[in-house]
């Protein structure tokens, strides 16, 4: 009897490491928004990941300089135990190029119509530097800041097609009346070393996006040896919002490779 109840017994440990091997804990999604949106931008992405199990945060981006911006998100990061895979869109890429580095908790970096600097290039040289970016002329004269600089937003007339031309005309609104602003200043800094060349990374872009042209894009994909780039066709700059399914997905891929 007693040979009996130490085979169920083992049995029933066996049962259960596997359990745990076959459902590791999830690691946390951090997501990091870019200029010019918050973090009600990732809303659709944040629904799925959550249910499909996923622990979520959608961290503020100050947008005020590189530097001061990554340290926020670092900060965030140090509270975390578990694995991390971290997101950023647009200029939060840069933001978390610089976050993450010599974070050992960090697992996959993605990048969502996002920068992805070298170090000391800037989002604005990049942006600048292949055709087909359309930026500068929908935006707004700059606003003074009491301590000398300057930040920018987008025009809201010009915001639909400029920003979110994939997205309805009546979110488009609502985007461009609560977008926040990014500083010259941030935008203009140059970067450090970035984590991309330690940490495995994923890219997912629209091929009509206006704000990063979509070959400047690809070179960074391709120059950080990304895992796997998703060119999302008549996607624009804001992919996570309009295509939420495509980037989450993506996101979990990232998530779940070794």
């Amino acid at each position: 009897m007693n040979t009996i109840f130490k085979g169920l017994a083992l049995a029933a440990t066996l049962a259960s490491a596997t359990a745990v091997l076959a459902d590791p804990v999830k690691p946390t999604v951090v997501l990091v928004h870019g200029a010019f949106a918050d973090s009600s931008s990732w809303n659709g992405v944040v629904k799925i990941l959550e249910k499909d199990g996923y622990p979520v945060i959608a961290a503020a981006n100050p947008l005020r300089s590189l530097k001061g911006d990554a340290q926020s998100v670092a900060d965030v990061l140090a509270s975390i135990k578990t694995p991390i895979v971290l997101v950023g869109h647009s200029y939060g890429g840069p933001v978390i190029s610089e976050a993450a580095y010599g974070n050992p908790n960090i697992k996959a970096l993605v990048y969502v119509a996002a920068f992805a600097p070298e170090a000391g290039e800037s989002t604005a040289e990049l942006a600048g530097r292949y055709p087909g970016g359309t930026l500068g002329p929908t935006l707004a004269p700059p606003v003074a800041l009491a301590d000398g600089g300057k930040e920018l937003y987008i025009q809201q007339d010009k915001f639909h097609d400029q920003f979110a031309a994939d997205v309805s005309n009546a979110d488009a609104k609502l985007m461009a009346a609560t977008q926040r602003p990014v500083t010259t200043a941030a935008l203009n800094e140059a970067s450090s070393e970035p984590a991309w060349k330690t940490i495995p990374s994923w890219f997912v872009y629209g091929d009509k996006d206006k704000n990063i042209p979509a070959q400047a894009q690809s070179f960074m994909a391709e120059r950080a040896h990304s895992k796997k780039t998703i060119v999302v066709r008549g996607g624009s700059h804001v992919v996570m919002v309009s295509n939420p399914k495509v980037v989450a997905g993506l996101i979990e891929t990232a998530a779940k490779a070794r």
